[in-house]
């Protein structure tokens, strides 16, 4: 290795004084000394990591600039059982962070993951690639970088350490995760973007802030979790993002406040998603590039966060879940809103949130004069059983309607 290519590696100028090239050459090289370098001395050699991953390490490195140092200490200094995984996290890491992720912190993320995957017996059966994209990584979205890892696998051990299954693990958590960390919804919050540590500083999140935090936590204890959302419901209604979740080769959904798997309010509008609409459609994050990538309505610059667009999945599941309602207990309640001050027609689109003595069941928007007269807001409720209807008008004031179910399907009409 001569002191040139060291010199242009670093890129410092090559007509400094000789002395101080010197200098500089002997630094590098105590801090790299145990780092192999290949012949040309621009890029470490990958003794350990697999042959697919050497040409995205030589490119993650380039791009990383002076903290290439960190990450080729981690690849160096990473148990051979470990270098894959390594390697998978800097080959597809955000350019962000691969100027400034440390070596500990990767090989600390790494090391305590394959203690999970170890010590739970779901672990054994997750396929590579799911543990890879949905397991292993640090990180979901663009949030602050928590190193978060080791304490939310001691945080969360004792709520899945004697379940049976994934399962059962999937729904401990759950029960148990708010209760653990102290965080609430609220609108409150300092940003919506927030990482574990900072909602739990806070003790507020807003959706997005708690679904990063339940997947982190189910991350912890090896559970595969990604983030699930979209960035404005069918309706215009606005966002929502909440949790996936896989358990014997199949991706579920759940949410901060659980209500069951593949079960919650938001059902209805997402299964009424445009798959082929960049606005209405339903995605899922992912560590590895996609092609696409997850819409931060936060900040539409961002477009490192990854995704696969999980939209059809969503409309199947709401097809079979209404076909099964409408053959059981259940009738479908339609709902319009008119204001009687307006010439012509005289509906009007408004939100309306449906609830129970158990919270939220449904939520969707009214038709406007601009829709057929046919499209009423539908939900499908139990037969005689009591509701509460939240809805809101332009101006902003809140109106509440309560209703009894029958045998028959029934039309509710607000103003």
């Amino acid at each position: 290795c001569n002191i040139k290519s060291i010199c242009t590696l670093y890129q410092f100028n090559i007509n400094i004084t000789s002395t101080l090239i010197l200098r500089i050459w002997l630094s590098v090289c105590l801090a790299v000394s145990t780092l192999p370098i290949s012949a040309s001395c621009k890029l470490p050699v990958y003794k350990n990591a697999p042959p697919q991953y050497h040409k995205l390490l030589d490119e993650a490195l380039r791009r990383a600039g002076s903290n290439a140092v960190e990450l080729g200490q981690a690849l160096r200094q990473a148990p051979q059982e470990h270098a894959e995984a390594v390697a998978f996290l800097i080959s597809y890491m955000p350019q962000r962070d691969l100027q400034i992720l440390t070596a500990s912190f990767i090989l600390d993320n790494v090391a305590c993951a394959y203690e999970a995957k170890e010590r739970f017996p779901w672990g054994k059966s997750i396929p590579k690639d799911v543990f890879f994209n949905d397991v292993l990584p640090y990180c979901v979205m663009n949030e602050t970088r928590d190193n978060w890892r080791r304490d939310f696998y001691e945080r969360f051990t004792k709520y899945v350490a004697g379940a049976r299954d994934i399962f059962e693990a999937i729904e401990a958590l759950n029960k148990n995760i708010r209760n653990e960390v102290q965080v609430d919804y609220n609108t409150k919050r300092e940003k919506p973007d927030q990482s574990p540590y900072e909602s739990m500083r806070q003790n507020m999140a807003s959706c997005s802030g708690l679904a990063v935090l339940l997947t982190d936590a189910f991350r912890a204890v090896c559970i595969p979790s990604r983030i699930a959302g979209t960035p404005n419901w069918y309706d215009e209604r606005g966002n929502h993002s909440w949790n996936e979740v896989w358990a014997d080769g199949k991706w579920y959904f759940t949410e901060y406040y659980p209500s069951g798997l593949d079960k919650s309010w938001f059902l209805s509008s997402a299964g009424r998603a445009d798959e082929h609409s960049a606005e209405h459609a339903i995605y899922a994050t992912s560590f590895r590039p996609t092609g696409i990538h997850f819409p931060l309505v936060w900040d539409s610059t961002i477009t490192y966060v990854a995704a696969e667009n999980v939209t059809k999945r969503y409309v199947e599941l709401y097809r079979k879940e209404s076909a099964d309602k409408l053959k059981g207990d259940y009738i479908n309640v339609k709902v319009t809103y008119v204001d009687p001050t307006r010439d012509g027609d005289k509906r009007v689109a408004v939100n309306v949130d449906v609830f129970d003595s158990n919270g939220q069941v449904d939520g969707g928007r009214t038709a406007d004069g601009n829709r057929d007269l046919n499209d009423f807001l539908t939900f499908t409720l139990k037969k005689h059983h009591e509701y509460l209807l939240k809805y809101f008008l332009p101006d902003g004031t809140e109106r509440q309607y309560r209703f009894a179910t029958a045998d028959k399907e029934i039309l509710v009409e607000l103003k």
